[in-house]
This record gives C-alpha cells, structure tokens and sequence, in this order.
C-alpha cells in the first residue's frame, strides 16, 4: 500500500486465502527440537491475508534507543543506525495499525517520581483493528496498482547470471506451477517463513547469505516472558495507574515499569518491562467467577479460538485443566460473571476503542508481576532446513530456539531492581513464588515462545555483521529485500510489531525514491 501510494505496481502474493485453511496451514508444520520451549508453527503462523496480524495481540511500543546500540555486556547487540532512523515512520506505523497517535511517554504523571532508578513514563499502546486484512482489505483490493492474487506460495527464487532475482516459482494448492518473472523481490512472509525461503536459496547456491555456516538462520531470538512474583501495591492509586485506560489520543494504553538506561548498564541488565496482572485464569483457587468464566470460555477450542489465537489461548488455558472448580466459582457469584463478561465483550468487540484484554483489580491489590523480556543474542539458538519437504517441494525447517540462564539471570537481576525500587518509593512490595534463590531456574524452566521471529536474517553494516544491510537488500542479491522482525539485531523489550511496520514504510519509502530517481533523465 505504501508502494502503491507512491504510484508504483505492487504484485502481492499471498500463500492463503482470505480464511484459515487447515492444509494449507500445514505447510508451516516445522520440526521443533523442543516443544518445551517452542510453539507448534502451524500455530504461531497464519497462512491467510493478513498474515499474522489474525493472530496478534495488538500491542504497540517503539522500541528504545538503548535497544539498537552495541552494549559491550550483551554479546551480538548493536544495529547498523539508531533510533533516530526509525523515530520518524512510528508515526506512519501507528496510523496503519490504528493505535491512535504516537504518544508513548506519560511524562505527568511520572514527574512526581525522583527515583529514576526505573521508568514509569513510557506507554505501550493497542491496536482497535488489529487484523489487517479487515482493516485495510477493501483499500487493497480496490487499489488499481495492487495486483493481490490468494493462494499463491512462492517456492523458488531463480537468480540470473548477474546474481540478481530474474523470476519466482509460485505453487497454487492443486499443485499447478507458474513462472512469475520479476524486478525486485521484498519478503513479507514473517520470521521463519522468510529465513526458510532464504535458506532453501541457500542450498541450491551454498555461497549465498555467507554460506552453511554464515549467518542466516541463526540468532533465532523471541522474549523471555512469565511471572515468578506477586506485586501489592500500597495504595489503589497505583494499581489504578497500570490499568487500561483511554488517554484521549485514539487508543487504550498501559504503563509499564521498566529499568531505566543507567540501571541496565551498571547491574548489566537485558532490556525488560513488567506490569501488573490478574491471577492466572487457569488457577481456579483465584475465587473470581469472571476469571473463571473467561477460562471456561478460553478453554472450549471453538470459542477461545474466536477471542484469541491459539497460541496464546493454550498459554493461558492449559490442556487438561480441569473445569469443574471454576464452574463452581461461575455458580457461586453468576451475577458477576454475566455482567462482567458482557461488560469485556462489549468493550472488545462493540465499542469504538477496542479494549485489549482484562484487569480486574481487587481489594488487596495483589497482582501477578509478569515480565517481557530481551532474549539475549546467541548463534546456536537457529533454524536450519529438516532432509523433509512440504507438499509444494520446499524444505521444512528445524526449529532450536534456546534461552540460558544467563537470559535468566539477567531477569533476576531486573527482579530485584523493581522490588528495592518499589519499597524505596512506598509503591508495594515484591513477594517472590519460589526462593529468591530459585527464581533464575524458575524463570529458564517457563521460558517459551514462537510468535515473535526474531534475528535470523540479520541486519548488519557489511558482509561480516549481517544478511541484510541497513536499507533492507541483501548483500548477496541486490533486487531482494526483507520486510520481517528477522532482520532485528537485538530483540529490545518490546512488542516487534510497530517495528516491523515503521520499517517496512521506510523501505517502501527508499524503493520509491530509488525507482523514481532511475526513471528520471539522466542530466
């Protein structure tokens, strides 16, 4: 759409259709070492228009400056320009994604606080049409200069003898192959999807990307999240404060308590943001019948699969949890539960501003403190190509994301930051669920993850540091470029989906003025 925008032709090509479609859906089956660690993929991606988008929970934070510099403590980090390269297409992102303006610091009210040891000011802001294929689905398909056509996979880039991509082969579900010829080639197609495509080039011309044993495919990076402490905040004024709330500029936001740059520097900290939530849904010793309704709803597939992707639904409602306890808590307070569940289906659904989730604040202002986390840079967290192949011929990947426990020490760390901070400042305090001495391993023992694609096909300023350079081409193909989280160096604290799209714009930006400058007489 930027493209088009631009008055350049877009041919897009999309693997699905516009609705789920089981078959085509296993053509992203991987083989994944640990399914301890790593969402099935046939789960974590959506093969529709849209992409993953159908599956995204609608957060949106930039991220922060210190997330694109080289930290000497944290191996592999530093990315090939600052944050004032992206800065400028947030704002762009943020209409795209229609997350209101892109407002993400409440300096006001973190003002009063002069223990700036961790940051209350920075805002994450949410999605009201996350899906954005429904969002922008008529502008595309009405736009002249977009050729859309559904159902096409593109299984093979062909390079002409310049090295450069003369055409694709794209695959139609009945088998049927078309030879597609093109000038420049961007890959959308997300994390592991794209790196799997470049991988299969790979093989067929083992000097590509830096070779079998270069760069791509690995750094494979998600985040550290979870909750292995409990938070009570000292007074409602602040559990009120880290609620959902419209702050009048066209979305909800929340905030977030994150360690300020200094501090991540001195204790040699990962990026990290925590926030205060509800007991876990799935435990039914919380008492609420509304939690207990919103788990009965999650944990029925049908349903829970309408309010949330499948990722996420089986986080929050593990497989064979039992039922019976929570329906007693629904009976014993059935008021509360049909009008609260009206209330949230209203907000989420109905309303102009869409609500992104629930928090239900409780008189002891008692809440889990769950965490997201940078996942720290490392070369053997990869993907390669599994000896298997899907049904249209491509290699299926073998998946090994890997978290340490230097990830989780450095978690810990954060842990222990926000609890002084919050008894210094007469916030609350932080209770731990295990030892404090346990709570590096609690923390490696729940790390999972698989929706964020993260730092396989690496940005870089040259051969040595990256697949892709700082405008997005490969080095190794000069008409490829890479739309996708997996070019991020570092995976900062943040959400990559705001990233993802401010970058995208750029690069829609460049090719523009790159094509446009051919075009024009030479002087």
């Amino acid at each position: 759409m930027e493209l088009a925008g631009q008055g350049l032709r877009v041919l897009l090509l999309e693997s699905g259709g516009e609705k789920e479609d089981k078959d085509l859906s296993e053509l992203s089956a991987s083989q994944i070492v640990d399914s301890r660690v790593h969402d099935d993929t046939r789960i974590t991606m959506a093969r529709r228009l849209g992409g993953t988008s159908n599956l995204w929970g609608a957060r949106c934070q930039p991220l922060d400056p210190i997330d694109l510099t080289a930290r000497p403590w944290i191996q592999g980090t530093g990315w090939p320009f600052g944050l004032d390269e992206v800065a400028p297409w947030y704002a762009r992102a943020c209409e795209l994604l229609s997350c209101g303006e892109p407002v993400f610091r409440d300096e006001d009210w973190a003002g009063s606080f002069k223990d700036t040891r961790v940051d209350v000011s920075r805002l994450e802001r949410f999605s009201n049409r996350p899906k954005m294929q429904l969002a922008h689905g008529p502008a595309l398909r009405s736009n002249p200069l977009v050729d859309l056509r559904l159902h096409c996979t593109a299984v093979e880039a062909v390079l002409d003898p310049n090295g450069l991509v003369d055409h694709l082969v794209v695959c139609q579900p009945d088998g049927a192959r078309h030879t597609v010829p093109v000038r420049r080639v961007v890959l959308a197609m997300g994390g592991l999807e794209t790196t799997r495509f470049m991988l299969a080039m790979q093989r067929r011309q083992p000097a590509l990307f830096g070779g079998p044993e270069g760069m791509l495919g690995r750094y494979y990076m998600a985040h550290v999240i979870g909750e292995v402490a409990d938070v009570a905040f000292a007074s409602g004024d602040t559990d009120r404060a880290f609620d959902f709330f419209l702050d009048g500029r066209g979305s909800y936001a929340r905030r977030r308590f994150i360690p300020s740059d200094a501090e991540q520097r001195d204790r040699r900290l990962s990026n990290v943001c925590f926030w205060p939530v509800v007991p876990p849904v799935a435990d039914a010793r919380h008492g609420s019948a509304l939690l207990s309704a919103v788990f009965l709803a999650m944990s029925f597939g049908p349903v829970g699969r309408m309010l949330m992707a499948e990722a996420i639904r089986r986080y929050h409602a593990p497989e064979g949890t039992p039922r019976g306890p929570h329906l007693a808590n629904v009976l014993r307070d059935l008021p509360s539960a049909v009008g609260g569940s009206a209330r949230f289906l209203y907000q989420r659904y109905l309303s102009q501003w869409r609500i992104p989730g629930f928090f239900i604040r409780n008189p002891n202002r008692t809440y889990g403190m769950s965490y997201h986390a940078e996942h720290l840079p490392n070369a053997e967290s990869r993907v390669t190509l599994a000896p298997t192949e899907d049904r249209m011929g491509l290699p299926q990947l073998r998946v090994d994301l890997r978290f340490s426990m230097q990830d989780a020490q450095a978690v810990f760390r954060a842990h222990e930051l926000l609890r002084d901070w919050l008894q210094a400042n007469g916030m609350g305090t932080l209770h731990y669920r295990q030892p404090a001495g346990a709570t590096p391993q609690a923390i490696l023992d729940t790390a999972r993850h698989g929706t964020h694609q993260i730092g396989t096909v690496r940005m870089g300023s040259d051969h040595r540091t990256g697949i892709v350079n700082a405008d997005l081409r490969s080095f190794d193909v000069r008409n490829l470029y890479v739309a996708s989280s997996a070019v991020f160096p570092s995976s900062g604290q943040a959400n990559p989906t705001l990233t993802i799209v401010a970058l995208a714009a750029r690069l829609a930006a460049h090719l523009g003025t790159a094509i446009q400058h051919r075009k024009a007489p030479s002087s």
